[in-house]
């Protein structure tokens, strides 16, 4: 069957592969035909070298939806012909992290999904809403598991106040999931273009951290002076302590991203006085994405995809994402 593989640290060492395929599925799993795959800030660190502990060559690539081929026995719940979303934290089901349930993550520690066909734990399918095409699908697993862990983190509800930094897919998502909750939502951003954009998907309040560097300012400033209940950190140390100053009091500062570093000078004033809870994550459980992915299909919401590539171009969705500049996710198509 038809692969592409990571043969080496480079965003120039993709190839195509013609790999065994599975015939019939084992116990408790399932056989999936992919049909798209989206990237994730972890899968360029994986093509770039800066993921430790990875083999090469690697089938790429964390996030995809398909359709089911076959059923193992002792699966229940999930039919052929069914469409899901593969969540990329494969051995991780429900209930709380622990170091084995998060070490196991397709494109990382185990194969990918940039293949024909893919064999899985059927407890890590889970069913897609019928109103999403392939690419919107693929969207979804590690922003939405991630979006839904942080707005229950903070217990985001009507009239909760809601800061995403950026306009990547987790934030967006966020967005929408917060709006869906009944959550007021304030977006930042370099682009006043984006900004519109975001508005346009419900966003109430937009800052221009490039107008406005001092943005945490502008967040206590439209809350009255009061702050966020829920601060996505999507940057790290260029940012962190500015989520800080803008989280009120007993708020949440929701840790996903790093792309300024890893490293920061903390002043740890602010989250004693003002009891804040800091909070770390590493995507969650396949019964999170099941959560997020039914209030999606309660609400229609239609993820945001920016680009899609078909699967000859998968170097340039890796160099695009690598580049910035994109609104939402980028997909891969592979039917």
């Amino acid at each position: 069957m038809r692969a592409i593989q990571l043969v080496s640290p480079s965003l120039n060492s993709f190839v195509a592969a013609d790999l065994p395929e599975p015939s019939v599925p084992g116990h408790g799993q399932i056989l999936v035909a992919v049909r798209a795959a989206s990237l994730n800030y972890i899968d360029v660190a994986v093509a770039q070298g800066h993921y430790p502990g990875i083999a090469f060559p690697l089938v790429p690539v964390a996030d995809g939806a398909g359709e089911i081929l076959a059923v193992g026995e002792g699966v229940h719940g999930l039919v052929v012909g069914d469409r899901v979303a593969l969540h990329p934290k494969a051995r991780w089901p429900a209930g709380r992290a622990t170091a084995e349930r998060m070490a196991a993550m397709r494109g990382v520690s185990l194969p990918g999904v940039l293949v024909e066909v893919i064999e899985v734990d059927a407890s890590s399918a889970v069913k897609a809403p019928d109103h999403l095409g392939w690419e919107a699908i693929a969207a979804l697993p590690v922003v939405a598991t991630t979006a839904w862990n942080a707005l229950e983190a903070a217990h985001v509800g009507p009239g909760s106040t809601v800061v995403v930094l950026g306009t990547g897919g987790t934030s967006l998502t966020t967005l929408q999931l917060a709006k869906a909750r009944g959550a007021r939502v304030i977006v930042t951003s370099s682009s006043d273009d984006k900004l519109a954009r975001a508005r346009a998907l419900g966003a109430d309040e937009g800052i221009n951290y490039r107008a406005q560097p001092a943005w945490d300012e502008g967040v206590l400033r439209l809350t009255g002076g009061i702050g966020a209940d829920l601060v996505l950190e999507t940057a790290g140390p260029q940012t962190f302590m500015r989520s800080l100053a803008a989280a009120r009091q007993g708020g949440t500062v929701f840790t996903i991203g790093f792309l300024s570093g890893t490293v920061a000078e903390v002043d740890l004033l602010p989250v004693i006085v003002k009891s804040l809870r800091v909070q770390g994550n590493n995507t969650g459980s396949a019964e999170d994405l099941a959560d997020a992915l039914r209030a999606i299909a309660a609400h229609r919401i239609e993820p945001v995809v920016d680009r899609v590539y078909p699967s000859a171009q998968v170097a340039d969705a890796y160099r695009a994402l690598a580049g910035g500049g994109h609104f939402g996710k980028l997909a891969i198509a592979l039917t």
